[in-house]
């Protein structure tokens, strides 16, 4: 299928400028650049309360719907970026559709980021962030029986192996996982890193660039850098995958579904034609933004 017109527009801005490679931006530059992006997310969702909080020295963000009870269904949401950049500011407005449109609390985990913080800070950043939201559900106002993990790329890495640890933790289970073109593979091994590495902004190098900064010389293969090859799914509460047709990573976020199906978990995927990797944050230019965000709102909140 062609490319969105919005996502056609930037894909030839990207070409006509070059391609130019995130190995060659340095860290500050590459962090301003996602900031940037975020123009293009659509208008701000106001119908919405935030506030940043400290729990035990870690800093969440916390969106609710206005008028909100008490026990609300919670999404913990892991952001994207490549390990590497991204945070509430890149995200915000992602976070706000997501109360607005879900009716749940949506809490935001900080965590630490490559090149600064590497592996494995961010996996226990997510975990601990996590386990923080559970300890004070009472205070935050959150239904622990309804709590969902999810995140984008790198985000939906983080979201992945956190339920993996909580389950080898005999801890608590999350209610769902909502993963969004998850970053699962760090030696690049499927084809839609070849067929879609160059031309659609977030390429090979963008990706593996970010795998390289926060992996530092560990084991690309290690389960928790890689948790796609992983054969300890079973057990783990419903998956469901969003995947990009113009996507590096679309491959094995599709690899997953097979892999996670096949270890008796239920799953469900589903692929957007004519997007590119990061689309989920690009309402104000794409229909599939929009259409995403509406069904992953449905599927959080359970009807």
């Amino acid at each position: 299928m062609a490319l969105e017109n919005g996502m056609a527009q930037l894909v030839a801005e990207f070409i006509a400028a070059g391609r130019p490679s995130s190995r060659e931006q340095n860290i500050d530059d590459r962090r301003k650049g996602y900031i940037a992006s975020t123009a293009l997310a659509g208008e701000k969702e106001i119908r919405v309360k935030s506030e940043d909080i400290v729990l035990e020295g870690m800093t969440f963000r916390v969106i609710s719907p206005l008028n909100s009870t008490s026990s609300l269904p919670c999404i913990i949401y892991f952001h994207g970026g490549c390990f590497v950049s991204g945070g509430f500011i890149t995200h915000d407005n992602q976070l706000r559709q997501l109360a607005w449109h879900s009716g749940c609390r949506v809490i935001a985990v900080q965590y630490s980021l490559a090149p600064e913080h590497t592996f494995p800070a961010a996996h226990d950043d997510a975990e601990r962030g996590a386990n923080l939201v559970y300890k004070y559900a009472q205070q935050l106002g959150i239904d622990r029986q309804h709590i969902t993990l999810a995140g984008d790329s790198a985000g939906g890495h983080l979201a992945l192996v956190t339920a993996l640890r909580l389950k080898a933790n005999a801890a608590w289970t999350p209610s769902k996982l909502m993963l969004i073109y998850p970053m699962l593979d760090a030696t690049a091994s499927f084809a839609s890193y070849i067929s879609n590495g160059q031309d659609y902004i977030i390429t090979r190098d963008t990706l593996l660039s970010g795998f390289e900064m926060y992996l530092q010389g560990n084991d690309p293969l290690d389960q928790e850098a890689s948790p796609l090859w992983r054969d300890d799914f079973n057990g783990l509460p419903p998956v469901h995958i969003i995947t990009a047709e113009y996507d590096p990573l679309r491959d094995e976020g599709e690899a997953l579904y097979e892999r996670l199906t096949r270890q008796g978990v239920t799953c469900t995927c589903l692929r957007y034609h004519g997007v590119i990797h990061g689309f989920f944050q690009l309402g104000g230019v794409s229909q599939a933004a929009r259409d995403a965000m509406e069904d992953v709102a449905r599927r959080v909140a359970g009807h």
